[in-house]
């Protein structure tokens, strides 16, 4: 069935928060994701991260994807670009022994994006850090490392002192809380607009 389905339909029903559509996504994209994002980040687990990311970007922001603009795996291969870009800087400040707070990261303006996109990533921080308080203290720690912190699963293990296989536990479990309260959102916000 998930062949039968351009993109376009995929996105579609991406953007009604159809777990399934996103899914199908998933499949048909993450290994050629993970390549490209590997050749830039020169390392697995980065590259895992860089995936995450991207599909939970796809996930949260699929307004962004205009197909007027181009095709959506021109879009999806930009976002991965600017999530592996951005994890290479965040790690070139870490090695280089700079503490980076995370309001830090969050006040950091993107260099193409004006006013309008500046509200809007303000306000979908404000919801992200809602969404944030549904997870349990652990997972919280492990996103807020990942996400905000800049680093990797094997750091945020070595760190607290947790199994490698426990973080990817919690991130994967968290993200997918997260799906689960947005599409809860998705869904109130739906029945009153």
């Amino acid at each position: 069935m998930t062949e039968a389905l351009d993109d376009r339909e995929l996105m579609n029903r991406i953007g009604s928060k159809d777990p399934v559509a996103l899914e199908w996504l998933y499949d048909r994209y993450e290994k050629t994701v993970y390549s490209f994002a590997y050749r830039m980040v020169q390392d697995a687990m980065a590259a895992e991260e860089v995936v995450q990311e991207l599909f939970l970007r796809v996930w949260t922001h699929d307004e962004r994807y205009d197909e007027a603009q181009g095709k959506l795996t021109t879009w999806i291969f930009t976002v991965t670009r600017n999530i592996a870009i951005d994890m290479l800087r965040r790690k070139s400040v870490r090695d280089r022994g700079i503490p980076v707070e995370a309001e830090t990261l969050n006040a950091l303006p993107d260099a193409g994006a004006g006013t309008a996109d500046q509200v809007e990533n303000k306000s979908e921080g404000e919801q992200m850090r809602k969404i944030l308080s549904v997870l349990s203290r652990d997972q919280k720690q492990v996103i807020d490392s990942i996400y905000y912190g800049g680093m990797t699963q094997q750091e945020v293990s070595v760190r607290y002192n947790i199994p490698l296989g426990t973080v990817k536990s919690r991130v994967r479990l968290a993200l997918k809380q997260m799906k689960k309260h947005l599409s809860v959102e998705g869904r109130r916000e739906g029945y009153h607009g």
